[in-house]
């Protein structure tokens, strides 16, 4: 009997320690924390510190444990060294993160050879989840936002012609491509493309806008990767006086980042995008995201398109974690991902099982100035369940391989 009672009671610590070695799961976080993209790993890291604690329901028994690094540049060198440490040194479960599309492309090697699966929480080049099987986003393609934006510029805003700017790195040239196919597919004419330096530091943009200015277009499409670039951005349309000589300045949802949004003042009044998400959408997770994020973070600040990303992201991990059990084996995360919905912030998402790309709604926003005086992003359009055009039309690196 007292050989019994020692068997039972072993059983039972083994089995507790079982359970604790598969209750924390470690997630590697590489994101820009110092440097010029520190603003946007911030946010990003917020929105997954905020649906932890949101959630904290749904995440237990498990605990999620973030390992972070800092990546530091959009170079990709210090990325490659950042998620190699993440892998072997810190042995994660799960990464996440990227910031930037060069980062995401440099790192693509090593996080197929870490057979770990890789969230990627805002980097947008379409094409990004083809360089390896184990990438899924839960934030943007350029494609997303570029496509739709040039069928609307053409048909809701009744342009001709067009001039496109953007920063010279892979989504600028993303959304370039998505803008004009679709632009020019719906009868309009783009009539120049301006590179406009590149992601590292906020160049003068008024040579630029200068130029766009002299070639007298219906519509000026820009790209730029949001932050202190948007806010140059508008202050330059601003002092061109762009908007006097009847050119309309239009774009992603990156132009007009809530974070920037109020310092823009006046010149951002009329500024048309297309995103798929901003703190002022009317729906109820996001009425109660944005509550929670200035209680949590302060009433003077607002989260945005990449806080989003995070806290998505984050949906997905604790989704992966609750079907395993805690013990994340990466194909069965991976199935269990592919036409995962959940209801966002951004309204309803789903991770699309042939690409592992999100499909989400798109709006169509302008910027007006309410009777408190405050900027805001007001809805005129939605396009629902949009899948990443590039892909859907199978254009150059996005087709199958």
């Amino acid at each position: 009997m007292m050989m019994k009672r020692i068997c039972v009671a072993l059983a039972a610590l083994l089995g507790a320690a079982s359970l604790a070695q598969a209750q924390e799961v470690k997630v590697g976080v590489n994101l820009p924390y110092t440097g010029i993209g520190a603003e946007f790993a911030q946010l990003v890291d917020r929105g997954m510190e905020l649906y932890l604690k949101l959630n904290a329901d749904k995440v237990k028994p498990y605990k999620i444990t973030l390992i972070k690094r800092d990546v530091k540049n959009p170079a990709g060198a210090d990325a490659k060294i950042a998620v190699q440490e993440l892998l072997t040194q810190d042995n994660v479960d799960i990464l996440a993160g990227w910031i930037y599309s060069p980062n995401a492309f440099a790192t693509a090697p090593i996080v197929t050879a870490g057979k770990k699966l890789a969230i990627l929480m805002n980097a947008g080049t379409a094409h990004i989840t083809n360089t390896s099987p184990y990438y899924v986003r839960t934030s943007f393609s350029m494609w997303h936002s570029g496509y739709p934006m040039g069928q609307a510029a053409a048909k809701q805003l009744k342009a001709k012609t067009a001039v496109v700017g953007y920063t010279d790195f892979p989504p600028g040239k993303d959304e370039l491509a998505a803008f004009k196919t679709a632009f020019e597919g719906a009868g309009g004419k783009v009539i120049d493309e301006i590179p406009m330096g590149g992601p590292g530091a906020v160049p003068d943009f008024t040579p630029f806008f200068q130029r766009a200015k002299d070639k007298k277009p219906d519509v000026f499409f820009v790209f730029i990767p949001a932050g202190d670039h948007a806010a140059a951005v508008v202050k330059t349309y601003g002092a061109l006086g762009m908007r006097a000589a009847g050119i309309k300045l239009i774009g992603p949802g990156d132009i007009t980042q809530d974070t920037k949004l109020q310092a823009m003042g006046d010149a951002a009044l009329g500024l048309i995008t297309m995103h798929h998400y901003n703190a002022d959408l009317d729906n109820a997770e996001n009425k109660r995201f944005v509550a929670a994020w200035k209680k949590e973070y302060g009433k003077d600040t607002t989260p945005d398109f990449m806080a989003v990303g995070g806290y998505d992201g984050m949906a997905a991990i604790v989704h992966v974690v609750q079907t395993l059990k805690g013990k994340i084996d990466t194909d069965k995360a991976l199935a269990a991902l592919k036409g995962w919905k959940y209801n966002s912030p951004r309204g309803p998402i789903m991770i699309d099982p042939a690409t592992r790309d999100i499909v989400m709604n798109e709006y169509l926003s302008e910027v007006v100035k309410g009777s408190d005086g405050r900027l805001r992003q007001k809805q005129i359009g939605k396009i629902e369940a949009v899948k990443d055009p590039c892909k859907e039309l199978k254009i150059g690196p996005c087709a199958p391989k």
